[in-house]
């Protein structure tokens, strides 16, 4: 069956909604939603989550071929758009169900090495010049 531009939104609102549901379940919350798209301002398609108190843009794909670079772009534009710390992609995986929380983790989260290095340094500034992250 050929995906039409309306079976694809309603692909894409499907993958939206039990990306914050499963996101909802597993941090304990009830904050995060999807949000409303506002075309070239847009500011990612999930609302309410945060990392060491900034906001993080999400942008959810459902997609049969992964277009890696240009769905990290769109994030990072909407990152911008947000004045958010961080951008991701979550892209469905072919033949991984995401109507089950089992399903729902299984699908990939797309980040680049920059975006990998904040999470990995509690969103403190990168590099040596950079105040450091206090040790335990």
């Amino acid at each position: 069956m050929t995906r039409t531009r309306r079976t694809a939104r309603q692909a894409g609102a499907l993958m939206e909604a039990k990306t914050a549901e499963y996101l909802n379940w597993a941090l304990s919350t009830d904050t995060i939603e999807r949000r409303r798209s506002n075309g070239v301002k847009d500011r990612g398609d999930l609302s309410g989550i945060r990392y060491q108190g900034h906001r993080v843009v999400v942008e959810c794909k459902n997609t049969s071929k992964m277009n890696v670079s240009k769905h990290l772009a769109e994030a990072e534009t909407e990152r911008g758009n947000d004045d958010a710390l961080i951008g991701v992609v979550i892209q469905k995986r072919p033949g991984i169900g995401i109507t089950t929380r089992e399903g729902q983790s299984r699908q990939l989260v797309m980040m680049t090495l920059g975006t990998f290095a904040l999470i990995l340094n509690d969103g403190l500034p990168l590099g040596p010049d950079q105040p450091k992250k206090e040790t335990e």
